[in-house]
């Protein structure tokens, strides 16, 4: 239940916690002579567990047992998918999998060691380098994960004292990241560039970063970043953007949202993208002005104490990113697959979000519809995730259907006819 919602967002708290922690039980003469008996930390875990699994919001992973394009096979069933983050349809390309094995048949799989010891392969830095040039930025820094990487930024880059001002349907990390660092997080409703100027004027001799999604991965709507670029530019504040959802699907050559605002390294000194979406890879990269990534170099402890991926990995991911460059009829037909959608499911009534990426979120509100809706399509050979809270707020519950290069016009036709299929409420909107 709920598979695939490990893009969460943290929206009802900064951090994604169990709720307050159980009042300890006291009693004279405990141990250590405090007077006070220690919590059990993994029996108050459990309980945390029990009451998600009676709010009926439990998730759990489902083992696929073999991947084809948009086809799955789970439990025995081939199902249609409509919730990878495959954008360009990258990941099974043969291309990146000969550049994998040629790679690991020369120099094996793992690279051993960190960025800083022995890890820094060849591989990683011509990837770095492409990076670079594809974001028109001088240099590219590769992290492990999306999550490592904003982490590592924020932290090289705020402290006590400073100021993080962010969207408030930012991805978790970029939240976590802020809190972390130990700043002070301040966010504005989302897409609110004015409220934003708010929260900055809070605190305006602070240090200050202003961090947003460009592509936001659960409503699939874009960031208004010239408002952004503008504001942070007049207060003297950094911008910085987490593009894992823009980069090889939006602007030129599918540089990114950024690119796509026409925004360059001036403006965004700071940009996070990652590989794992539509480069059908694995990893991410923070790039900026050379400057910035000798210091994160120095200073982003997710870089300096992690391994380095795999030199194949690097090798496989920067096939993907010449693919992603000069294949411009894969965004063509993934911009095709969305407009089609969207005008079948006007044409249903269905609650769509406003959004014209591959993020389409069908917005069922009641997480038990959304569940139950999810469950449905299954039914009908269809993968497509309810997205519950926590991942989104309470009352905001939705299926994400995500589409990709890889889906042909009979599948998003299929997923169509099905959703017309779900049971209505009152004549109107599906469960």
């Amino acid at each position: 239940m709920g598979w695939g919602e490990g893009e969460a967002l943290a929206l009802t708290m900064t951090i994604e916690q169990p709720r307050a922690p159980l009042t300890p039980n006291r009693s004279p003469g405990s141990a250590g002579g405090t007077g006070a008996k220690r919590v059990d930390l993994l029996q108050r875990l459990a309980t945390h567990t029990s009451e998600r699994a009676a709010a009926g919001l439990l998730r759990r992973t489902r083992t696929i047992d073999h991947a084809e394009g948009p086809w799955l096979e789970v439990d025995g069933r081939r199902l249609l998918a409509f919730c990878s983050n495959d954008y360009l349809g990258l990941a099974g390309h043969p291309q990146l999998i000969a550049a994998f094995k040629r790679v690991a048949d020369d120099e094996g799989v793992g690279s051993t060691a960190a960025h800083l010891v022995c890890g820094h392969r060849r591989e990683h830095a011509m990837l770095e380098e492409a990076l670079a040039e594809w974001t028109g930025r001088e240099r590219a820094l590769l992290f492990s994960t999306g999550y490592m990487a904003n982490l590592g930024a924020m932290q090289a880059l705020l402290g006590r004292g400073d100021l993080c001002v962010q969207d408030r349907l930012n991805h978790a990390c970029l939240l976590d990241g802020a809190t972390l660092a130990g700043a002070t997080l301040k966010r504005y409703p989302h897409g609110d560039a004015a409220a934003a100027a708010r929260q900055l004027a809070v605190e305006p001799g602070a240090a200050a970063l202003l961090a947003t999604d460009g592509v936001f991965s659960m409503d699939g709507d874009r960031a208004p970043l010239r408002e952004l670029a503008t504001l942070c530019r007049h207060e003297g504040a950094t911008l910085m953007v987490d593009d894992a959802h823009g980069l090889g699907v939006l602007g030129p050559d599918g540089a990114g949202s950024v690119a796509e605002a026409g925004l360059g390294m001036r403006e965004v000194p700071v940009l996070m993208a990652t590989l794992g979406k539509a480069l059908g890879t694995h990893g991410a990269f923070v790039a900026g002005p050379a400057t910035l990534i000798e210091d994160l170099t120095q200073f982003a402890r997710t870089f300096v104490y992690s391994t380095a991926m795999p030199p194949a990995l690097a090798a496989a991911a920067l096939a993907a990113v010449r693919l992603a460059r000069t294949d411009g009829w894969r965004r063509e037909k993934l911009a095709a697959s969305i407009a089609r959608f969207r005008q079948g499911a006007a044409r249903l009534d269905l609650p769509l979000a406003p959004s014209d990426t591959p993020i389409q979120p069908l917005l069922l509100g009641d997480a038990a519809a959304a569940l139950a809706a999810a469950t449905a399509l299954e039914e009908r050979g269809l993968l497509v995730t309810a997205i519950r809270p926590p991942t989104v707020p309470v009352g905001q519950a939705r299926l994400r259907v995500t589409l990709s290069a890889a889906h042909e016009e009979e599948h998003v036709d299929r997923l169509l006819d099905a959703l017309a299929a779900l049971p209505r409420a009152h004549g109107q909107a599906p469960v």
